[in-house]
């Protein structure tokens, strides 16, 4: 299987247990913005967010290294079983310790939802790493079955708990402690993850060489978090609980994009280290990144177009205001996909550094921007400093990668991508009716434009398919 193809249905296995929970959460959002009240939703949502704080921290993201790792040996048991033993390990005693600080410091809410919160926490570190560990296995069905099975839990539960029984916010809180726990239960059952473990493999040198390779990525991690969701608690801090719900809600539609990048991003990682070692790595990485743009300056354009629909049945009470927020996360979301595609290639190098560096160099700059503006703006501040952060985000890493990849950047591209962008989020802020119908057909235009090779190669191979079952 060439390389393209090999992207090409990684992509597709991975984007199902991706969207799907997005789906799901887009599902469920009118019932939770409905059934709970402004300040619940809140905390609702800065409890999911302190679990992408409390992952990398608590585990010092050992888990990228299991993923990591274990491309490079999946045909070794031996090899397997130790560097699986050494994950789980080290990130059970290192949880357990956080979620009891994490316990008594969080002493304003009640003790059930903190309990709630605990168990969310350990079994949200427990699925991840399982998840990791199945993907660098080549397992990446049971990657996306664990993650419809989370969803469908989500859903399901989500109607049981907040809808049905009215349980505000420990409802949620309890939809969110079943669904990762079944997916773990999945993932252990039918990935066979804990099969792996065996105590003697554990080894100071193993464990050693796993923590230098991902120790990096915590501050990676906690900057791309202090990038995406410190302005939430900025917000929260500046403007209250209510403005951040707000602010939550007009990320739930530029999301969409940051989803199909982290699937993109997800089957790149594996495609890009398995790649790193051939001699025409460097035409093969600047061909990928040309048709990363083009595909996702696309399905942002399709999305944009659709915002308006998309607003309207899915945002539910008093959040008017998150939709002029929108345009500018918009672009945001954009600048983190080409940020995270060159990612991708610091993962296959194993140049873990230089991914946290570049990122706290864009954390430090949102940061800045946020206090400075926050009060004068108001929320616009957390938006535009997100794009800055971003925008700066690419650059860095533009300039750094070329140190050890000489990636050919196509800039009169990027140029008109950005133009284009920024005029259909224009047209999207007027919110008039002739205007989104304009945008509409100019979002379907672009991207079947700048996508027409990828979707031709997709209609052959289904087109092959179906010629050999027939």
């Amino acid at each position: 299987m060439s390389r393209e193809s090999a992207l090409i249905k990684n992509t597709f296995v991975l984007s199902i247990g991706v969207f799907l929970p997005k789906l799901v959460g887009f599902i469920t959002l009118p019932l939770l913005t409905a059934y709970l009240t402004t300040a619940e939703y809140g905390t609702y949502d800065l409890v999911t967010i302190l679990a992408t704080l409390l992952l990398p921290a608590a585990t010092l993201q050992i888990q990228t290294a299991a993923f990591r790792f274990l491309i490079d040996n999946r045909n070794d048991e031996n090899e397997v079983k130790k560097i699986i033993s050494n994950i789980y390990a080290f990130i059970i005693p290192t949880s357990g310790v956080a979620l009891l600080i994490l316990f008594f410091v969080l002493r304003n809410i009640s003790i059930y939802s903190r309990i709630l919160m605990a168990l969310y926490f350990a079994f949200d570190i427990l699925e991840n790493a399982a998840r990791q560990i199945v993907r660098g296995l080549s397992n990446n069905k049971d990657y996306s079955v664990s993650a419809i099975i989370s969803s469908l839990g989500k859903m399901i539960f989500a109607l049981v708990f907040v809808f049905f029984l009215r349980k505000g916010l420990n409802g949620a809180l309890i939809c969110l402690v079943a669904s990762s726990s079944l997916s773990f239960a999945y993932l252990c059952i039918k990935g066979q993850v804990l099969r792996y473990f065996e105590i003697r493999y554990v080894n100071k040198a193993t464990l050693k060489e796993l923590i230098a390779y991902s120790w990096p990525m915590v501050p990676n991690s906690l900057s791309m978090w202090v990038m995406s969701v410190s302005d939430r608690l900025l917000v929260t801090m500046f403007l209250g609980i209510e403005v951040n719900a707000v602010y939550a809600v007009a990320n739930k539609i530029p999301s969409i994009l940051a989803l199909a990048r982290s699937t993109f991003t997800m089957a790149w990682q594996e495609n890009a280290s398995i790649s790193a070692k051939d001699e025409d790595a460097d035409s093969y990485y600047s061909s990928m990144y040309d048709t990363v743009i083009g595909m996702m300056t696309g399905c942002l354009a399709l999305l944009i177009a659709i915002t308006p629909i998309l607003f309207a049945v899915l945002i539910k009470g008093d959040y008017s205001a998150a939709y002029f927020q929108m345009p500018i996360l918009f672009i945001a979301t954009l600048l983190d996909c080409l940020s995270s595609f060159l990612g991708g290639i610091y993962v296959a190098y194993k140049k873990t550094k230089s991914v946290g560096i570049t990122t706290m160099a864009a954390a430090a700059c949102n940061l800045f921007i946020n206090f400075i503006l926050i009060r004068r703006i108001g929320l616009y501040a957390a938006s535009l400093s997100t794009l800055i952060s971003y925008l700066l985000l690419v650059i860095f890493r533009m300039i750094n990668v070329s140190s050890f990849v000489k990636i050919r950047y196509n800039y009169k591209k990027m140029l008109c991508c950005a133009i284009i962008i920024i005029i259909m989020c224009v047209i999207c802020f007027q919110q008039v009716f002739i205007l989104n119908v304009i945008n509409c057909i100019l979002g379907a235009v672009v991207f079947v434009s700048l996508n027409k090779n990828m979707i031709l190669l997709i209609l052959k191979k289904i087109g092959a398919k179906i010629d050999r079952r027939v």
